[in-house]
């Protein structure tokens, strides 16, 4: 697996917590790693995984079922667990429903989320099954940032056999939200072109109350946050929004135990 890794000292448990950063749908790391580079400078050990099927060619996501996409955030985080004791995990797009998905089946200790996806807005989606095999591939949905000159280096097309996977994948996911017991910090553009305030409401009402512990609007952006006007609040929110779960847990009886 092609990652970008900072591990903590090989064999021995890091104090310092570690970020898990999950990328979004036919996306790239690009859209990620200035976010963990600055959760980096703020104590973390980070990795940033390329899901299977992404930065090739967008032909390399068809025929790849979701199944693979959700084996490889739980094997990073694994690979993180193995030498940190606390593991977070931040997502993007699609990304998000990985990162909540991972927090219904492992011990991961925060969530933060940026403009999530939980719904495929297209009233096609629940057709792609059938469509993959008629149209290949439609319109990409890169670069949906307000900021002039951003480019998340996402695919040029968008394969409809894996649009099929995402489907599937949000429907999962939006089942098993309520096994979500680790706190989620929720980012949300006020203008998104790519994911609707379907996929916010599918969250608020799926989690179980009090889980969402934060809900931030970033003014100034669009879809792909992370790269956009509202890029260093979202670094600096999540950072102290980490560093405040990882202290609690440190001084609850279980932490110290």
């Amino acid at each position: 697996m092609n990652h970008e890794a900072h591990p903590g000292a090989a064999g021995q448990p890091e104090r310092k917590p570690a970020v898990l950063l999950i990328h979004g749908f036919t996306g790239s790391r690009t859209a990620m790693l200035p976010w963990a580079r600055a959760l980096e400078s703020a104590g973390f050990d980070t990795l940033c995984p390329v899901l299977p099927g992404h930065e090739t060619s967008w032909q390399d996501m068809v025929g790849r079922p979701f199944s693979e996409w959700i084996q490889a955030t739980e094997q990073a985080f694994d690979e993180l667990a193995e030498s940190h004791d606390q593991v977070f995990a931040a997502g993007l797009s699609m990304g998000g429903a990985l990162a909540l998905h991972l927090a219904t089946r492992r011990n991961v200790a925060g969530v933060s989320l940026v403009n999530p996806g939980l719904v495929v807005d297209s009233p096609l989606a629940p057709y792609t099954k059938w469509l993959r095999r008629v149209v290949r591939s439609v319109a990409p949905i890169s670069n949906d940032i307000a900021k002039r000159g951003a480019d998340e280096k996402a695919y040029d097309r968008t394969p409809v056999a894996a649009v099929h996977q995402l489907y599937q994948l949000f429907a999962q996911t939006r089942r098993r939200l309520g096994l979500v017991t680790a706190p989620v910090q929720l980012f949300r553009s006020t203008v998104d072109n790519v994911v609707s305030d379907a996929s916010v409401h599918a969250l608020t009402d799926g989690l179980t109350p009090g889980t969402l512990v934060e809900h931030h609007q970033l003014l100034h952006s669009k879809h792909v946050a992370t790269l956009d006007y509202d890029a260093a609040q979202i670094f600096e929110e999540s950072a102290r929004f980490f560093h405040h779960v990882a202290a609690q847990a440190a001084h609850s009886p279980k932490g110290r135990s």
